[in-house]
């Protein structure tokens, strides 16, 4: 499956979570430790989203992380309080596009999912015939995290743990069995699911959730599956996905 990871503090270069500690974004695409339910590497394409006062930015390819010969130069001249990175292992059938990888984007939200929705697409279809025709006709890919996005951000006026809450519920019992690990920000709130993948966070000054530690530091925890994580400026939260 994918590796993802999440951040908000203050500012740092984006190479500070794209390259340079030892377990790197860009090291997990080609050696992760915890992949969970099919693939061994993740070289189906990579997007980084970062926050600006404008709005988010994002710079997506169909690519290998480690082929990218622009990022590293972007990465260290760009800073960020808020970034949202995914390096993609496409599901069997899906394809491989820059539209179909992650962070998706609408309004001030990116949006990354690292699992996978069983049964699909046939699992899904009444749930996506919820949606009004015009979210199914813009999606960004013909995919399940593609789907997801849609789902999640057709509830977000309920808020954003309602909305990752209800779309996480509603799709296990559409496809029981579905990986879904979830993140999502808005630049001043992270809402993370476990579910089914490995999630590990460390938190202070700043808040890092990830796929998997990016480093050595004894600070990283990790999170239990089925857990309900929110972090913001005041601080980090964790609650059972059952309980939200």
């Amino acid at each position: 499956m994918c590796r993802h990871l999440a951040y908000l503090g203050p500012s740092i270069p984006l190479a500070a979570l794209l390259y340079d500690p030892p377990h790197s974004l860009s090291h997990q695409s080609w050696a992760p430790r915890e992949m969970r339910g099919g693939g061994t590497i993740n070289a189906d394409g990579f997007g980084v989203g970062w926050h600006t006062p404008a709005g988010p930015v994002r710079y997506r390819r169909a690519t290998p992380l480690w082929s990218d010969s622009t990022l590293p130069d972007l990465s260290r001249s760009v800073t960020a309080g808020s970034v949202l990175a995914a390096v993609r292992s496409a599901t069997a059938g899906m394809p491989v596009t820059e539209q179909a990888a992650a962070p998706f984007a609408g309004g001030p939200w990116l949006f990354s999912h690292n699992g996978v929705v069983r049964g699909w697409p046939d699992s899904m279809a009444k749930l996506a015939g919820t949606l009004p025709v015009t979210d199914l006709l813009t999606l960004d890919a013909p995919t399940d995290a593609a789907l997801l996005w849609a789902l999640v951000r057709s509830r977000l006026h309920e808020g954003p743990v309602a909305a990752v809450t209800t779309t996480v519920a509603e799709v296990e019992r559409s496809a029981p069995g579905s990986r879904l690990n979830l993140l999502l920000t808005d630049g001043t709130t992270i809402v993370a699911t476990t579910a089914g993948h490995a999630l590990s966070v460390r938190s202070g000054s700043a808040t890092l959730v990830a796929s998997e530690p990016l480093d050595d530091d004894p600070a990283w925890r990790a999170v239990a599956d089925r857990t309900l994580l929110v972090a913001d400026r005041s601080g980090l939260r964790m609650t059972s996905l059952g309980d939200a």
